[in-house]
């Protein structure tokens, strides 16, 4: 089992910045590739970002590319998303989950694959 805890998100004005952290414990992080997902009102949730185990390999989804930016510390068994430029369409729960995969360098962006997930994060944007 992997407990996955988002935090850093809030309200922001368009155009603004935001760092969320997700923080992991209770199995080998490094064993694991993360991924950042979203859901807004009404609407299905989407992959954002993804990250391989070794953080050598990242993925975006083209709504974000050149916005967005994921790493990970895994001395400190966190992954993290940093926002910028944000929009107003970025508005919604955030989430970060995990998936077992030690030693590949491929990031799955498809929800089914991730095999633990975190409570989520709100982000708001504002006009």
């Amino acid at each position: 089992q992997v407990h996955l805890v988002e935090s850093g998100g809030g309200l922001v004005q368009a155009g603004g910045s935001l760092r969320l952290s997700c923080a992991a414990s209770g199995r080998t992080f490094s064993d694991y590739a993360m991924g950042w997902f979203r859901q807004a009102p009404g609407k299905e949730r989407e992959f954002v970002a993804g990250i391989n185990w070794s953080g050598v390999t990242t993925e975006y989804a083209d709504s974000v590319k050149g916005r967005f930016y994921v790493s990970r510390d895994n001395a400190k068994n966190t992954v993290y998303l940093q926002m910028n430029s944000l929009k107003p369409e970025d508005t919604a729960v955030y989430y970060c989950a995990a998936r077992l995969s030690r030693g590949t360098i491929v990031v799955v962006t498809i929800m089914s694959f991730y095999n633990f997930w975190g409570q989520g994060t709100q982000v708001t944007v504002s006009s």
